[in-house]
């Protein structure tokens, strides 16, 4: 079921036949001392990376095998932050020890049953995994903490009462409730978190918290016992600049601001809606910074490497941003490249060329630091003079790198563990925990921002002699006072260890918590967004709607309230959170509220699960990380005939002939009634069922706003064959307009081809009706041939004007030339932009050369979107 499936059954199949491993045989006396002190009561274990914290943890297991070894009913429950951790520590337990060891982490963990993980929990005595996936399983009962005998936190520190951590939340929810509490042990090599030097009040608060929130002890063992076995890395400074930018560094950041300035104004005329716009947005902000950092930081090669990783659809996924985005890419990675080839050809470069501004000086001495010891991974391996280098990268899972899955993450590391890698280009994915046996140099080419970085990323230099190497900025004091405040800021954690000065603590983090009686299921504040998000997530949809929750934020006297609104088909629209003193908390109170509503309406089960109607995804519980699988692969749905409502389903007749329809008037009344919405009429041929005729609903629109809709029976209207026609094309192209525009990107578009054609499936006409009106006058057909009058639904060969007509009552578009009256409340197409408009009016005081802030319209559209103006001097047309 779990990941690893093989790893499981090599590590117990034929047990009996298997002979024992114990652990203590190659144990030391401080593991030994530690390991019995942690069997009389909870402890976290201090100790520098490589000092065998593992080793202790297994001894553990071992001493307290009696617990868990089965038939018994309790497990022991190792928990590690990351994916490479679950599968080194499951792979050390298992080479250790005789248990039945399995792991587990991922997006699969939500797809079990409580059958499932009853399965797990009879068949294996360890369970690794990590603490996302152990917290939810305690939140919907799937694991209970009274079934875990022993509990293990790997680099433990993360459980700080003032976080919500998993590790955090684990033992704020569940432990202090339980009726049977499990054996605690915790491991870390810094037990305290944040940012910054050496702060002694910071760090005995930490310590104490720890302490306090794992109900444990810190425990660690005299250094001179401790340096006499392990040896730790040299640190040496490597000084570079100090940094002055080239002019042609400043050239292609002028560039990329203006590459950028234009795909901004494209997202923003693009973009559907506010929330969207500025979704796109920040992709392309965090995108731009992040090649404006290459260049600064690297140089223009390594900037060019990188955009052309972005740029690579196999490698990047710029999560359906849109062409906008690309084109940003595309122009800069086009420029970067001309940038190469005039100055060089890049893989030809010695070390004596390794200048700006094809790499920075910072650069420059990385690659000085990795010459001298022979012993930056796009970038390095295209040098030949570090062809010596086998380089590889590794990031998160979550990086926006598609080609970075965790099967490829074990395998780099496996990789470099091998010596078939031996140059590893790391985020702070690959600072906690992994054991690198053969590692003797660690490079940090950006400083730490904490004193717990600085010690994790040193623990990864494991052999004898190793080097810890920083690169500063000569003249740059704050990093050098910052770098001397982590090598004394580990020298004064040691001592508060010790001599504990204070018994301060971070105040706790309280939170709110929703428990279901009969079953044990809990949710709190921490995780009611992400259960909300679920609950919508299984609701029904279809390509025209995905359902998902809105929320909007309200200064209210006591602090801000979070008005929720939930999807139409919901099992309720509305909730308003308490008022609370930010927007997360407000934003989680209003998320609680809303879960516990649903579950008491039975939208969510008794184990605080989407319910029986919502839409099921079919994914198996077989096993958890079947990886070999994309994880976004869309789930197969169950396939239905489409039935049509007899209303709508018409008798045999034509379109173009008169027509007796019934009138139904669509009225729409805002709350407040700040604006006024175009009301519209539903003309069907049979008659409504009486009740449809007391249709009142609200409808939740962006913003927070709220209209009521309903609708009114007015009787019968003959429509004649002109009137048909006029209609049913209006129809056909307000629905176009709304559902599909592919049509209307061409000069002239056809409406009407089938309106002599028999209607076969359905039949209704929804127009503009007129805000007063009287008798049969009510149908707004000023409106309807205003829209189609629009020279793209004209016959361009009937249409367009000769060139000589007078400039004062015509307009020169891209498609010929029209009369002004025919081109006001048209629909115009913008191929640049790919947008539509309606033209509200001709603006006779403006013209391309007319300025807005500082520069014409017409240097505008030259500058920002390389279009010259042929005709600067007519008039300018306004659109919404």
């Amino acid at each position: 079921m779990g990941e690893g499936e093989d790893e499981a059954e090599s590590s117990s199949s034929g047990a009996a036949a298997v002979e024992p491993k114990d652990p203590r045989t190659i144990a030391r006396k401080y593991q030994l001392d530690l390991c019995k002190r942690a069997v009389d009561e909870n402890i976290v274990v201090y100790l520098g990376t490589g000092c065998g914290k593992t080793h202790i943890a297994v001894l553990l297991m071992y001493e307290l095998g009696h617990l868990i070894r089965k038939p018994s009913h309790e497990v022991c429950v190792f928990l590690a932050p990351t994916i490479p951790l679950v599968r080194q520590q499951a792979m050390v337990i298992a080479d250790s020890t005789n248990f039945k060891v399995q792991r587990y982490y991922g997006s699969g963990k939500n797809s079990r049953d409580h059958q499932a993980w009853e399965k797990e929990m009879r068949e294996y005595e360890v369970l690794v995994m990590t603490p996302q996936i152990l917290l939810h399983n305690l939140r919907h009962c799937f694991i209970k903490m009274d079934l875990i005998a022993l509990l293990i936190f790997d680099e433990c520190h993360h459980a700080q009462a003032q976080k919500r951590h998993p590790y955090a939340q684990i033992m704020k929810e569940f432990y202090n409730n339980a009726d049977k509490h499990p054996r605690v042990f915790g491991m870390t090599a810094s037990p305290i978190i944040g940012k910054g030097g050496s702060n002694k009040l910071t760090y005995t608060k930490c310590i104490n918290s720890l302490e306090e929130l794992l109900n444990a002890k810190v425990c660690s063992v005299d250094n001179v016992e401790l340096e006499s076995v392990i040896a730790s890395p040299k640190i040496e400074v490597y000084f570079y600049g100090p940094v002055g930018h080239s002019n042609l560094i400043t050239t292609y950041i002028n560039e990329l601001d203006g590459y950028k300035s234009q795909s901004e104004y494209m997202l923003r005329e693009s973009a559907c809606n506010f929330k969207e716009s500025q979704k796109k947005l920040k992709s392309l902000w965090r995108l731009h910074e992040n090649l404006i950092f290459c260049l600064q930081e690297v140089g223009l090669f390594g900037a060019l490497q990188a955009a052309r990783t972005f740029f690579s659809p196999s490698s990047v996924s710029l999560d359906g941003k849109g062409v906008d985005i690309n084109d940003y890419v595309n122009k800069a990675t086009s420029l970067l490249s001309r940038g190469i080839l005039e100055g060089a050809d890049a893989d030809s470069f010695d070390l004596e060329t390794i200048e700006e501004p094809f790499f920075s000086k910072k650069f420059a001495v990385l690659i000085d630091v990795l010459s001298r010891y022979r012993v930056v991974a796009h970038i390095l391996q295209n040098l030949k003079c570090l062809d010596f280098w086998k380089c590889e990268f590794l990031v998160g899972c979550h990086s926006g790198l598609r080609n970075m899955s965790r099967d490829k993450m074990g395998s780099i590391i496996e990789k470099f563990s091998s010596g078939e890698v031996n140059l590893l280009v790391a985020t702070s994915v690959g600072e906690e925990g992994l054991d690198i046996q053969t590692c003797c140099l660690v490079v940090r080419f950006d400083l730490p921002e904490t004193v717990n970085s600085f010690i994790q990323s040193r623990g990864r230099a494991r052999m004898s002699k190793s080097k810890y190497v920083f690169l500063l900025e000569r003249g740059n004091q704050s990093q050098e006072k910052l770098l001397d405040d982590y090598i004394t800021g580990e020298s004064i954690m040691d001592k508060e260890i010790n001599l504990r000065t204070s018994n301060d603590m971070f105040d706790c983090l309280e939170e709110n918590i929703y428990r279901v009686n009969d079953t044990g299921a809990s949710i709190s504040t921490a995780c009611s967004v992400s259960l909300l998000h679920r609950y919508c997530d299984n609701l029904p949809r279809d390509m025209f709607f995905v359902p998902s929750p809105s929320f909007f934020f309200v200064d209210d006297i006591d602090g801000i309230v979070c008005r929720l609104i939930l999807p139409p088909n919901a099992a309720f629209r509305q909730v308003n959170g308490q008022p609370c003193p930010s927007k997360d908390e407000a934003k989680r109170d209003a998320c609680l509220k809303a879960c516990i509503k649903l579950h008491e309406l039975g939208a969510l089960t008794d184990f605080l699960l989407p319910g029986q109607g919502s839409r099921k995804m079919k994914v198996s519980t077989t096993n958890i990380s079947e990886s070999n699988k994309d994880e976004d692969e869309s789930f197969r749905e169950e396939l239905h005939e489409m039935l049509i409502p007899s209303v709508l389903r018409p008798s045999r007749c034509k379109l173009d002939c008169s027509l007796k329809l019934h009138f139904y008037y669509i009225e729409f009344i805002p709350k407040p009634a700040d604006r006024r919405y175009q009301m519209f009429g539903l003309f069907v041929i049979n008659r409504l069922p009486e009740e449809s005729e007391k249709l009142d609903v609200e409808l939740h629109l962006a913003h927070a706003r709220i209209v009521k809709a309903g609708i009114k029976y007015l009787g019968k209207i003959e429509f004649n064959k002109e009137e048909m026609i006029l209609a049913h094309n209006f129809q056909e192209m307000f629905l176009k307009v709304l559902l599909d525009r592919s049509e209307f990107t061409s000069s002239y578009i056809l409406l009407g081809n089938d309106a002599a054609l028999d209607m076969d499936s359905t039949f209704y006409l929804l127009l503009p009706i007129k805000q007063k009106f009287y008798g049969d006058n009510m149908i707004d057909w000023p409106t309807i041939k205003k829209c189609l009058s629009s020279p793209a639904f004209q016959d361009p060969m009937g249409l367009s004007l000769p060139d000589s007509c007078l400039p004062n009552e015509s307009l020169k578009l891209l498609g010929g030339t029209y009369k002004k009256a025919d081109v006001i409340g048209s629909l115009v197409y913008t191929p640049h932009t790919d947008l539509f408009f309606f033209v509200d009016s001709i603006l006779d005081g403006t013209n391309a050369k007319s300025e807005l802030n500082g520069a014409t319209y017409a240097e505008h559209f030259k500058e920002r979107l390389h279009i010259e103006l042929s005709h600067p001097e007519q008039p300018a047309t306004f659109e919404s």
